[in-house]
């Protein structure tokens, strides 16, 4: 199954991974294979290429990175409606990581990411070098996360042309300017029988997904105490979703970890500031993860 035809100018996947239930996960890697390997987790409603900016960067400073279309999102398989919690996504993870010969990977997961690598990590899945958790942390606010399930759950009937997902997408994100070609949003849907453009994740994963629900947020607090490695927060100033209360909530329960809160930057911290984004995870990883 998947949303449609993919559009013209959609970038093809450099890999593909059989996951454990036979999910095909898609990816791109950038850099030196020998150097130590930086694994991107997007977002929900993110794609794989959320992360181009920040994986060239990585790959051209002697890492190894790794950025894939989570199940059901982008070029990746669409799993059964009841398999798209974090545990299979964990082992998603466990999959790349492994087919990439990586038994001790670095982790950078944004939000829906985030949480993954945090189970991935607290739940003893992955035995990770370090981790950087992007606008994500056991706590976050509902009125942000109520933004975004408004956003994403939008005509979901389709939209008739690229200007409709253009304005839908400006009006989440009115700090960016609107592109003025809009080919680049080729990539973010697809087109279905009827015409019609949608979205490339699966809908159906939606009505499954649990990553507000007090068990989900209780479970990732219960991670956050098992954290013992090196250790990166970054915030975007200007999100909704991460609050700096819920930053300094996060901090209290890890002393160990470090504090970056990117001026200018919403939830979307690597698309909207990428240039700090991967200066400031390149500066915490030559210290202590270096390539």
């Amino acid at each position: 199954m998947s949303a449609g035809e993919r559009l013209p100018g959609t970038p093809d996947p450099m890999h593909r991974w059989e996951s454990v239930d036979g999910v095909m996960i898609a990816g791109d890697t950038w850099g030196d294979p020998k150097g130590p390997l930086v694994a991107l987790l997007h977002g929900g409603g993110q794609t794989r290429h959320a992360w181009k900016g920040a994986g060239e960067t990585l790959g051209g400073s002697g890492y190894h990175a790794v950025a894939f279309d989570a199940r059901g999102h982008g070029d990746s398989d669409w799993a059964d409606p009841e398999a798209y919690g974090a545990d299979f996504m964990v082992e998603d993870l466990r999959c790349v990581t492994r087919a990439l010969g990586a038994e001790n990977p670095i982790l950078v997961g944004a939000s829906m990411g985030g949480g993954v690598s945090l189970v991935a990590i607290g739940a003893g899945k992955v035995d990770a070098k370090a981790l950087v958790l992007v606008d994500m942390a056991p706590r976050i606010e509902p009125e942000g996360s109520r933004r975004i399930q408004e956003f994403m759950n939008q005509k979901p009937e389709g939209f008739d042309n690229l200007e409709e997902v253009a304005e839908a997408i400006s009006n989440y994100q009115p700090h960016r300017p609107r592109p003025r070609n809009l080919d680049g949003l080729a990539k973010n849907v697809r087109r279905a029988a009827n015409g019609k453009y949608r979205w490339h994740w699966d809908p159906v994963r939606r009505q499954f997904q649990n990553a507000n629900t007090a068990a989900y947020r209780q479970r990732l607090h219960e991670c956050a105490d098992n954290l013992t490695l090196p250790t990166l927060l970054v915030r975007g100033g200007l999100s909704d979703v991460l609050s700096e209360a819920g930053a300094q909530s996060f901090l209290e329960q890890c002393p160990h970890a470090e504090y970056v809160s990117v001026k200018d930057a919403a939830h979307m911290v690597a698309g909207d500031r990428n240039d700090i984004f991967a200066g400031s995870v390149i500066e915490f990883l030559g210290r202590v993860a270096p390539a």
